[in-house]
């Protein structure tokens, strides 16, 4: 059935239409080029701005299969990060089927971009057809074309997976462009249902010393391992460095024998459990609600049930009710000690259209938030992951924790998108920059200092 072009000439907001036409570059791969069309659920135009802002963006050769140029979840996502568009115009090469869909498949950044600039020449008329009519009324004659830039250099697809509760998931290895030049390979979990944002991110190395020089995602006889020394994901070192603030308590409760202790909602690939433990001594307990997304950990990203890291199946905010309650047992894990130094969440809302949140609406609320508080130690802290859909959002947040917590203090992560939020149970006074404390000399070595020094109270 023919496309009706006039379908187009308004802006309906959360419409997605997608669709193909024949290749008009021949020197191209694929037969058909696809065109995904989508409104903005959010962004509707108003009689004080009646002109909606357009955008066009070409996916990058070889990446046609990816969840984020593939899915409309994906193509949602890059129209949200684009600043005030209501409507993208997504134009890519229709993704070739290869016989065995099992196979792994490297991805490599081309080094030229001549065929996608030519491409661009010809589909220009059609760019202007799928604009609404008003975008030109005001002397527009061009619509922008948006670059998708990312650091991947290369890229293999480990295994993909359906867990019960986040849905199908990927693991992949990467490697990434450094800003010192140096080659560095990450290992990645991605959820589809968030597909441009990756859920863990761990370094990797090769098994056996070898000149780097010569190593390549997906070649021959190379095998990697997980160096989970270091945090690599943005929101992680801050929130770690929100230990400085119960630098002296824990360093207290070291000299006297005892181990501090962590709490941790959401484990994913265990990035933040196995830094814990491995860099700071912690012993810590990790709650995740899917199986799945647990056995990825462990065979991907080198997270093990050992003596001082606990992994349980389950729902966070059931298992602090619980030890609020005074039901030290659960299911699969026995009998827990309810007092933690600190409790990490890094939870997020599956609810996509509404922005990317995190912690899920579900977790704000006020009998949670006093279960948390009543399974800290005395001078623990409670540390949240947040990303704010709005200001507004945020500022509520943090009305709802003064309502339970004693002291409020945040880390802006400097990336226009997380904060890192940390409530105490109590007003313990303390200095975070005792020279004296070995807790503290033991943290600036093993993340930027930086982080530590940015706290401010709220």
């Amino acid at each position: 059935m023919a496309l009706d072009i006039s379908i187009f000439e308004t802006i309906q907001p959360s419409r997605y239409i997608s669709f193909t036409i024949p290749n008009p570059n021949t020197s191209l791969s694929s037969p058909l080029i696809r065109i995904a069309v989508l409104d903005s659920p959010i962004h509707p135009t108003t009689s004080s701005s009646p002109t909606p802002n357009v955008a066009a963006m070409f996916v990058p050769k070889h990446r046609e299969s990816d969840w984020v140029f593939s899915t409309e979840s994906g193509h949602l996502q890059l129209l949200l990060t684009s600043s005030n568009i209501q409507r993208l115009i997504l134009i890519g090469q229709q993704p070739i089927i290869a016989g065995n869909s099992d196979s792994p498949s490297v991805y490599r950044r081309p080094i030229d971009s001549e065929s996608k600039s030519s491409l661009e020449v010809m589909l220009k008329p059609l760019v202007i057809a799928l604009c609404p009519k008003i975008y030109f009324e005001n002397g527009k004659l061009e619509v922008p074309i948006l670059s998708y830039e990312d650091s991947v250099v290369s890229s293999l697809v480990l295994e993909k997976c359906v867990g019960n509760f986040v849905g199908e998931m990927l693991v992949e290895d990467v490697e990434i462009e450094t800003t010192n030049q140096e080659r560095e390979f990450r290992r990645r979990l991605r959820f589809k249902r968030m597909p441009n944002l990756v859920q863990t991110e761990i370094r990797i190395v090769p098994q056996t010393a070898i000149c780097l020089d010569s190593v390549e995602i997906g070649g021959n006889n190379i095998d990697f391992k997980p160096d989970l020394g270091v945090l690599v994901h943005v929101y992680l070192v801050p929130m770690v460095a929100s230990l400085a603030l119960i630098g002296p308590w824990i360093d207290e409760r070291v000299k006297v024998g005892f181990r501090p202790k962590a709490l941790c909602l959401g484990v994913g690939g265990g990035a933040l459990v196995g830094f814990l433990k491995t860099k700071l001594g912690f012993r810590v307990l990790g709650i995740e609600v899917d199986e799945e997304v647990l056995r990825i950990a462990r065979k991907y990203f080198g997270l093990e049930d050992e003596d001082f890291i606990q992994l349980c199946l389950g729902d966070g905010m059931e298992l602090m009710e619980k030890l609020a309650h005074g039901d030290g047992g659960y299911e699969g894990v026995g009998h827990i000690d309810p007092q933690f130094d600190v409790i990490m969440v890094d939870l997020d809302s599956s609810d996509l259209r509404n922005g990317v949140i995190a912690p899920p609406l579900e977790f704000i609320r006020k009998d949670v938030l006093l279960a948390a508080r009543s399974v800290l130690s005395k001078s623990g802290i409670f540390v949240i992951n947040v990303i704010p859909p709005t200001r507004l959002f945020y500022e509520m947040l943090i009305n709802d924790f003064r309502e339970v917590f004693a002291e409020l203090y945040e880390i802006d992560v400097g990336n226009d998108e997380n904060f890192v939020l940390i409530a105490k149970a109590l007003p313990v006074a303390s200095s975070i920059s005792d020279c004296e404390n070995n807790f503290l000399k033991i943290l600036r070595q093993a993340i930027s200092g930086a982080y530590m020094d940015s706290i401010k109270r709220i």
